[in-house]
């Protein structure tokens, strides 16, 4: 019999095992506490993308409505019907245009998961085979690749197989009311930050305040956009804010040569 490389950190130099190299080991299982895990997980990370796009086109969309129309008029009634237009047509737009989406997606998910459950039940060792054969494709031998699809068979042979052939958790599929709230509410919000700023403030300052105000927003959507998404929150930063930026400078644009021309 082989005796196991002293290179092993689990093996001691008499060649057993080193009690505090196992405790130590036993104390590395696990996932890490600084990253997301668990049920639910998807549904969670679903609706925070919408919360956070919804925010961000709330921001963007109804400040260049709002500073468009500025740039035509001072009138202040004016640019509150605007301002409340574009927000009411968003709000309703971004939470139908995530339901349609998100519902599309638990379609197909739903659809896969039955047609997964329906090869389980007609072809359960075919279906063995080949989710040993798709460890196999990760790197694993065939027999301890044989091994562990079968435990996981025996314990849930819908969610292995869904994990490994779909990426599908079947306990946590996407929710589509949940992002369409979740995007109508963000929405709302980031678009009264402009709408609020413009019409509070005397005609002199309403622009360039807004302007700063809205740039404040779109730093913050960025960041938070990149920390959920795990990216470099600074590249995420200066992309939203630029973009916003230039948005309004367009529209803000077109308000006054439309408004000189009128």
């Amino acid at each position: 019999m082989e005796s196991r490389s002293h290179e092993d950190p689990l093996i001691g130099d008499h060649g057993a095992v080193s009690s505090a190299d196992t405790e130590m080991a036993g104390e590395a299982i696990g996932p890490h506490e600084d990253e997301p895990h668990g049920t639910g997980l998807n549904d969670r990370l679903n609706w925070l993308r919408a919360g956070v796009l919804g925010a961000n086109d709330g921001i963007v969309s109804t400040a260049g409505i709002v500073l468009g129309v500025a740039g035509a008029t001072s009138d202040r009634t004016a640019i509150l019907i605007a301002g409340v237009a574009g927000l009411a047509a968003g709000a309703m737009s971004m939470a139908a245009g995530e339901y349609v989406s998100v519902s599309t997606q638990r379609d197909s998910e739903e659809a896969l998961l039955a047609k997964e459950r329906r090869e389980l039940r007609e072809d359960p060792e075919d279906e063995l085979a080949e989710l040993a054969g798709l460890y196999v494709d990760k790197g694993l031998e065939p027999d301890l690749a044989l091994e562990v699809a079968k435990q996981l068979t025996e314990k849930d042979a819908l969610a292995a197989h869904a994990e490994v052939e779909l990426g599908i958790d079947p306990d946590d599929l996407t929710n589509p009311w949940t992002a369409a709230w979740a995007s109508m509410v963000s929405f709302t919000l980031g678009a009264l930050l402009p709408l609020l700023t413009i019409l509070l403030f005397s005609q002199d300052l309403r622009v360039a305040v807004t302007v700063a105000s809205v740039a404040a927003a779109l730093a913050l959507t960025g960041w938070a956009s990149a920390r959920f998404g795990y990216g470099p929150p600074r590249a995420a930063v200066v992309r939203n804010v630029i973009g916003g930026l230039l948005a309004m400078a367009v529209t803000y644009g077109i308000g006054q040569l439309v408004g000189t021309q009128v």
